[in-house]
């Protein structure tokens, strides 16, 4: 493939943008720049650098990002910043979007993609992507609590209740939940028809794939194809 679409292909604006990253020398590939548009590289394993930033090649955006709290989920946001404010502006040019959402005070793991198929896979109701949360809870957490979690709480405009895959007290003020569903503010919901009330909500996996510990608040990294199908082991 030629650098010129090389760059278009990953996000670096017009193809009369990305040629001009090319004459300015803004372009590094195997530590050299490279001034012609035309040159031709083999994208398998491409690593180049735009303004000694390096960018791997990727035909598919797959991405974890640790979101931190008071980020909005959308490209155009209400009240507060937008995820994609932290990540880099390729992202959004190349029409990525979260995979589901998370409330703007919710902390966690947060997929992103330009996969209309993955996205859909971990978001569609039917395929029962399991998700795990802890919450902080306001009261201490009981056994009647968790039994009814597990057993099913009815969430007010919903036909039948729902239940965690399971639910479990990690200390005096700490749930470990699991769903299957998304529904809007579902863990908050449940837990407030249990006898409880959610001070602070993280997601901690998605699948078969736990947020690294490593992954601070506000960073991302790519998925490689182990991360994958650990997801969707789950």
């Amino acid at each position: 493939m030629d650098l010129e679409s090389i760059l278009f292909t990953q996000g670096f604006g017009s193809r009369r943008q990305c040629r001009a990253l090319v004459a300015d020398g803004r372009v590094t590939i195997g530590g050299g720049v490279c001034t012609d548009p035309d040159a031709q590289f083999d994208t398998a394993t491409l690593v180049f650098s735009v303004d000694g930033v390096a960018w791997p090649w990727r035909e598919r955006v797959y991405i974890a990002l640790n979101k931190p709290a008071g980020y909005e989920c959308s490209r155009d946001p209400q009240h507060h910043l937008s995820v994609f404010h932290l990540l880099p502006p390729q992202f959004a040019t190349r029409g990525v979007q979260s995979v589901g959402r998370l409330d703007q005070d919710t902390t966690g793991l947060l997929l992103l993609s330009d996969d209309g198929q993955f996205v859909h896979a971990f978001t569609s109701p039917k395929r029962k992507v399991p998700k795990l949360y802890v919450a902080t809870t306001r009261h201490a957490i009981d056994d009647a609590q968790l039994q009814a979690l597990r057993d099913g709480v009815l969430l007010h405009g919903e036909a039948k209740p729902i239940a965690a895959v399971a639910a479990e007290a990690r200390g005096a003020h700490e749930l470990v939940l699991t769903v299957l569903e998304g529904k809007y503010h579902q863990v908050k919901r449940m837990v407030a028809a249990a006898g409880n009330r959610v001070e602070a909500l993280h997601r901690e996996r998605i699948g078969g794939w736990t947020l690294p510990a490593s992954l601070a608040a506000g960073a991302w990294q790519w998925l490689d194809d182990a991360d994958l199908a650990a997801l969707r082991e789950g």
